[in-house]
């Protein structure tokens, strides 16, 4: 099939690798222009971007689609149906239209549960027992149009955004595949419209850890916002991100919340504790929290804000 692929971070590189190897023609791709980066903050291309030029598919990085001029040579494309994955422009509706067959999305979540921006922070945030991925036909609203195909995975309670993110990208590159290959065969679906949610953008403000939440709240809020932006407390005060976490069972109660309980980096919790085992200084890497602790004491007793 004749397609254009719309993607541009790390999230949207396997689906598109999937369907060139696949066999279908990917006549352009589309991305978000380069943006500053690094400590020179020079403009530096996406990551389907650089995907798509390995590949040799033509590249395009529009800035929006209000020029008329833009939505003609979109829609010159020919493309028999447009594939989207965190894109992140909005598509009027010509864009839309102009593939003979519409436009898939791969949202990562089981919809109408978490639509919008930061589906897998947010389901990992509630408490999710398992998220996946739907295969979409756009529309006008978000989000919100039929499924065509999806799968679900569980979600472990070890599992990070980062971890969640690779795995839900390799299973949206697999759905994808399969549900062009079987386009003439399937029949969407319209999506249930009770338990809609909406997946709202991460803002960083929400990463600082309020230590007087529950042991079970802050470890979802550690694990939802690892790697990025990563939640984060000031230890000695210093601001520390904090990366992987475990709840301990049967912690002894009475500490004040925040307070550091033993050797481990045991911390009390407005109820209960956790373990940190993973943590980042600024500047430096990540660390497990025996070798954090070599180069950053923090004895029983203090107290973490």
């Amino acid at each position: 099939m004749r397609l254009i692929f719309m993607g541009t971070p790390d999230f949207a590189v396997p689906p598109l690798r999937a369907l060139v190897e696949a066999g279908h023609e990917v006549a352009a791709v589309y991305t978000q222009p380069p943006r500053p980066a690094g400590r020179g903050q020079k403009p530096r291309p996406s990551p389907v971007a650089r995907a798509a030029e390995e590949l040799g598919i033509p590249v395009r990085a529009p800035l929006n689609f209000r020029d008329p001029a833009e939505r003609r040579a979109f829609a010159d494309i020919g493309a028999e149906l447009a594939v989207v994955v965190a894109y992140g422009l909005i598509l009027p509706p010509e864009v839309l239209a102009a593939p003979a067959r519409g436009c898939f999305n791969i949202h990562a979540s089981l919809l109408p549960r978490w639509r919008g921006a930061a589906p897998i922070q947010r389901a990992i945030l509630a408490g999710d027992a398992e998220t996946g991925v739907a295969i979409m036909e756009m529309e006008a609203g978000l989000d919100t149009g039929p499924v065509w195909l999806e799968g679900a995975i569980r979600i472990g309670p070890e599992d990070t955004a980062g971890c969640l993110h690779d795995r839900l990208s390799i299973m949206g590159a697999h759905l994808i595949v399969e549900a062009i290959d079987r386009i003439d065969a399937l029949r969407p679906l319209p999506q249930a419209l009770e338990g809609v949610t909406y997946a709202s953008k991460v803002d960083k403000a929400e990463a600082r850890i309020d230590w007087t939440a529950s042991a079970a709240e802050i470890d979802r809020r550690i694990r939802a916002f690892s790697p990025f932006p990563g939640a984060w407390c000031e230890i000695s005060g210093e601001r520390v991100k904090l990366l992987a976490s475990v709840l301990v069972p049967d912690s002894p109660g009475g500490a004040a919340p925040g307070t550091v309980l033993d050797d481990a980096l045991t911390i009390a919790c407005g109820d209960g504790a956790l373990r940190l085992l993973r943590l980042q200084r600024a500047g430096k890497g990540p660390a497990a929290a025996q070798d954090f602790l070599r180069g950053f004491p923090v004895r029983p007793g203090a107290h973490l804000v």
